[in-house]
């Protein structure tokens, strides 16, 4: 029986364990310790800029915190893109605020520039302004940098990165995660590297840093006793899973290597397939991680479609997917408001994720190129 094939599984470098076990040795198991402030180092001296990380449990918890430091409150709009995770616009709902979705433009999947300043005006016109944006820059394409903070400071609306699949992109040689008034990273299972579990939250201001770290470990105030004046939160990175962070940022640079020589593996498949094209970076400023390589099946040339070619590989034990749902046509946020001109949608209806974890081998690439050169024969 063939062995399955993962869109993006864990791909531990060996040297976690040293971390692991440096917090049983002294058991620091709780969420603060060595490893902690430690991971914390090392995500603020890999992404520079003078940030400072915050180490949480999840990506999600990152931007719920976002969110609480911009003061959002019940009832107001926030804008996010709509071709996201759920976990982009879920803590949103967490508010009590009102999601406002932005279609995606062609170029890199991400924020639609247009119709992000559609919904702006549209709000300002109706008395709303938005308290804050968040941009995605999918799939580890950073999204258009320069003109949604154009937008931004112009209307003087913060934006929340979620760079949560592009650690390690760079946009004009800036790394992702830097480029929001707030920013966020995920190390999810599947993402580029993990802690098992995880995200972070990047802010540029230490006091930013020091109300995440109080809000997040339930809010408690100096009191010799438990005292607590704010609503707080138990989402704190523990010192366990901060040391798979450590040991994965030893090897963060080989990942996004071998994550962009998936990316040439699949034009090289596709090369001559004119029914495919495979998402790329739109010039030379862009620089993605390439998280997942994802393709775009024109379902006119008739010889696959992306629900042929995904059904295809997965008979053949190859799992793939279709991309990110927009969050406009979930039925969670079926009331939220939606700007565009449905980009989303046709990229959904036609594009699929393909295997992209750094750790596939020769003989399973050689299965997926098999398969996929199958479905498209004439």
């Amino acid at each position: 029986m063939k062995s399955k094939i993962w869109l993006s599984s864990p791909h531990m470098g060996g040297g976690e364990m040293k971390y692991i076990q440096q917090a049983f040795d002294e058991n620091w198991i709780s969420p603060l310790g060595p490893n902690v402030n430690g991971f914390e180092a090392d995500l603020e001296n890999f992404l520079s800029e003078g940030v400072h990380v915050a180490a949480l449990m999840s990506g999600t918890s990152a931007i719920h915190i976002a969110l609480m430091l911009l003061k959002v409150v019940p009832g107001d709009d926030v804008i996010c893109q709509s071709l996201t995770f759920s976990a982009s616009a879920n803590p949103i709902l967490y508010m009590g605020a009102n999601p406002v979705f932005i279609d995606s433009e062609k170029d890199t999947w991400n924020l639609c520039p247009i119709a992000l300043e559609e919904a702006i005006e549209e709000g300002i016109k109706n008395g709303k302004k938005p308290k804050a944006i968040i941009a995605v820059s999918i799939y580890g394409m950073p999204y258009k940098i320069e003109e949604i903070r154009a937008i931004s400071n112009k209307y003087e609306i913060p934006i929340i990165e979620d760079s949560a699949e592009a650690l390690g992109s760079t946009y004009k040689n800036r790394k992702c995660g830097t480029f929001g008034d707030l920013s966020i990273l995920s190390f999810n299972g599947n993402k580029i590297i993990t802690s098992s579990g995880g995200g972070a939250l990047v802010v540029k201001n230490r006091k930013y840093k020091d109300k995440a770290v109080f809000l997040s470990t339930q809010a408690k105030d100096e009191a010799p006793h438990y005292q607590h004046s704010e609503l707080g939160y138990n989402y704190r990175l523990s010192n366990v899973c901060a040391g798979i962070g450590r040991g994965q940022m030893e090897v963060l640079e080989d990942r996004i290597a071998q994550r962009r020589a998936n990316n040439e593996f699949y034009k090289n498949i596709f090369k001559d397939i004119d029914a495919v094209t495979v998402f790329s970076e739109p010039n030379e400023d862009y620089f993605s991680n390439f998280w997942l390589t994802n393709i775009i099946i024109d379902p006119s040339a008739g010889s696959a479609t992306r629900e042929t070619l995904r059904l295809k590989l997965l008979e053949e034990g190859i799992e793939s997917r279709p991309l990110w749902k927009p969050l406009h046509l979930q039925p969670i946020f079926k009331s939220a408001k939606f700007f565009g001109n449905g980009v989303c949608e046709k990229l959904f209806n036609n594009g699929l994720c393909l295997p992209s974890g750094s750790n596939l081998t020769t003989e399973e690439k050689d299965r997926i190129a098999k398969c996929i050169r199958s479905c498209f024969e004439k």
